[in-house]
């Protein structure tokens, strides 16, 4: 990532729908993204069950943004991160958010903030609802983050894996949906450029991640699955960088 267009970035998290036990997995994946301006946390601290997060919010440079529960099934936590980050859209420059929550509360929050042209990248549970998945440029399941031995069963296919950072239970490759991105990325020539590809993946869905599939990156993906692409690798004359083109195997 080049330092100097590095996106800044607002981390906020929904204290009442995250566990502080993800928290270093969140961070380094969140700093593929870009550099984080701001980094809040909401939620009661005085509550029991957030003293995990009041141990680790320190170590990360987490402000935490106290909301006291004064009325019974109105959540406040919500209300507090929905207003700053309304705030911080008009008053910091940013290029981006990342809302950490698996609450659907926030699929209104998210459409808003891509309204102003700024990126949304959400990160949630397995069990997080479409409607907030959809709304975000990029969708991350947290269990996705995890080393192999700290995943949960997520109750989909088992495929064995040897690379102990991929997830040693998959999902079956959509290979329909593949092959429908692909037929949208090519250019002129009839091939279509990874990092095309991949963005328009994530457009069709802000949820779809290589990992999911048991591939830490999507050129791991096709490179491994040679019955769905060909692929073409070209050495850019300017950068002098080998670049991967692909296109569908007929």
């Amino acid at each position: 990532m080049d330092e100097l267009n590095t996106p800044k970035l607002a981390v906020l998290i929904d204290a009442d729908n995250a566990a502080a036990s993800n928290i270093e997995y969140l961070i380094n994946e969140i700093s593929r993204y870009g550099e984080i301006i701001v980094n809040r946390i909401y939620g009661d601290f005085t509550l029991p069950n957030s003293a995990q997060w009041r141990k680790v919010l320190q170590k990360y440079s987490i402000k935490p943004i106290q909301q006291f529960r004064n009325t019974v099934g109105k959540n406040a936590t919500d209300s507090a991160l929905i207003i700053d980050a309304m705030d911080l859209l008009y008053t910091q420059k940013l290029e981006g958010f990342c809302i950490v929550s698996s609450d659907s509360d926030f699929t209104g929050l998210a459409t808003r903030i891509r309204e102003e042209g700024l990126k949304v990248y959400g990160f949630g549970e397995e069990k997080t609802p479409e409607s907030f998945r959809n709304s975000c440029n990029k969708f991350i399941s947290i269990d996705l983050l995890k080393p192999k031995k700290d995943r949960r069963d997520i109750n989909i296919k088992s495929q064995s894996m040897s690379d102990d950072t991929v997830n040693s239970k998959v999902e079956t490759i959509p290979k329909e949906f593949i092959i429908e991105a692909l037929d949208n990325s090519y250019d002129d020539s009839g091939w279509a450029y990874i990092a095309v590809f991949g963005s328009y993946l994530a457009k069709l869905k802000p949820d779809f991640d290589s990992r999911r599939y048991g591939y830490k990156k999507l050129s791991d993906l096709v490179r491994d699955n040679s019955d769905i692409f060909e692929i073409d690798e070209r050495v850019n004359s300017s950068s002098n960088k080998r670049e991967l083109y692909l296109r569908a195997k007929t």
